[in-house]
């Protein structure tokens, strides 16, 4: 794939990192990335991956934008109230970055295509906010052979792990945490609250790590 004036001129300031350059640049284009979650984490990890030239971003979730999501959720205007995240996230991304494939998938993950989805792409970032979810998006990745970058948020701390349980030297989610742990030890946020600016620092830095992963 040759890069067009426009294309290097919009990629310019990534291009002249010797760590990127037109080649790395072109790995972005044709790269693939599924976003589970396009909430606190998601919305930013999917802006900055699109910004950045990921070919095809994949967005996965099934709730709609309340008017609570909107300290936090950056990617969705106050008119985006009571649409799907994947809808109005996709029309937002399109705008940003119309050569970028944006996929919407307003579901929820569950077991039926949680290793479809894996398989269909380069990387997964986990945005999702329980743990059920999060064990199947790893053993999804697994069985897959994809590396997950995994972030979490809460009151005034974030967490971010980059797994990549498929390669033998390289621990998973479930070696840090073996088992979910029982309903109701952890507190949701809607108990708890969380800054706002949190969850922006952790989707960034999963961005990071994403496009880390994508050029090698």
């Amino acid at each position: 794939m040759a890069l067009s004036e426009a294309q290097i001129d919009r990629y310019s300031r990534q291009i002249i990192l010797p760590e990127v350059g037109g080649i790395g640049q072109e790995k972005l284009l044709g790269a693939r990335v599924a976003v589970v979650g396009v909430g606190g984490l998601g919305s930013v990890a999917a802006w900055y991956l699109v910004a950045a030239g990921v070919g095809r971003v994949s967005l996965v979730d099934g709730d709609v934008v309340e008017l609570s999501n909107l300290h936090r959720q950056l990617l969705y205007p106050l008119a985006a109230r009571g649409r799907p995240k994947v809808c109005a996230a996709q029309e937002a991304l399109r705008k940003l970055n119309p050569e970028c494939e944006i996929a919407a998938h307003d579901r929820p993950l569950d077991a039926s295509w949680a290793g479809k989805l894996a398989a269909e792409h380069d990387v997964v970032v986990d945005g999702v906010d329980n743990f059920p979810a999060k064990f199947l998006l790893n053993d999804a990745c697994v069985a897959a052979g994809r590396p997950l970058v995994s972030g979490s948020v809460l009151r005034f701390d974030g967490q971010l792990s980059t797994f990549q349980g498929h390669m033998p030297e390289w621990p998973c989610y479930r070696c840090l945490f073996p088992e979910p742990p029982p309903p109701g030890l952890y507190p949701e946020d809607e108990e708890c609250g969380v800054l706002g600016t949190v969850p922006g620092l952790i989707g960034a830095l999963q961005a990071v790590e994403t496009l880390k992963l994508l050029l090698g």
